[in-house]
């Protein structure tokens, strides 16, 4: 049985375009008996800060009880992403970059010894051997285009974590046809379910 870990960014809710394509290639990826873990960053996802970065690095033994709990927050989102096989990101554009709490996300797993490691050719991933699908929408800005500054960045920490096997899906450039740019996601969705 394998685990697939959901990650919704979107602050749209029902009318998120993102959520929706991602629905669609969860439907067609996964199998039967996957474990599909949700976590809507939208909700919110603290933001690093110098009370984390004592939290996550002092000994267990040694943390305050408010130390504790923001370990184990940060602990909780490791953990998931860790137990996963698969991965999948809705990742909405906010201008021109990634949204906030997605920022957000990557920063509290971000952890020398838990997600990546440095040596002597330089920072090596830990986390080897996931699969991420990546399910971008946006108004305007084409996926890997000149002022696409989210997918190149989110590429870029998965592959920082050792999660080099990233395919994405773009419903990008809707307001110049939402139809035609949602018929572009579902036969990308159909060409890797295929």
């Amino acid at each position: 049985m394998s685990v697939l870990l959901r990650l919704d960014a979107s602050i749209r809710g029902e009318a998120s375009v993102s959520r929706r394509v991602t629905d669609r290639l969860i439907e067609r990826v996964a199998a039967p008996d996957t474990t599909i873990i949700t976590r809507d960053l939208s909700q919110g996802v603290p933001a690093i800060d110098g009370n984390w970065l004592g939290a996550v690095f002092t000994p267990a033994e040694d943390r305050s009880l408010a130390q504790a709990e923001i370990a184990a927050h940060a602990d909780a989102l490791l953990d998931e992403l860790r137990g996963a096989d698969t991965l999948v990101i809705g990742l909405p554009i906010y201008n021109f970059g990634v949204p906030a709490n997605l920022k957000n996300w990557f920063d509290q797993l971000a952890r020398k010894g838990e997600t990546f490691t440095y040596t002597e050719a330089g920072p090596q991933g830990l986390l080897t051997g996931k699969k991420a699908y990546v399910v971008l929408s946006s108004d305007g800005t084409e996926l890997g285009g000149p002022v696409d500054f989210a997918s190149g960045y989110v590429r870029h920490m998965l592959n920082f974590f050792g999660i080099t096997d990233v395919t994405f899906v773009a419903a990008d450039k809707l307001v110049f046809g939402a139809d035609e740019a949602l018929a572009r996601a579902e036969a990308a969705i159909e060409r890797i379910a295929a």
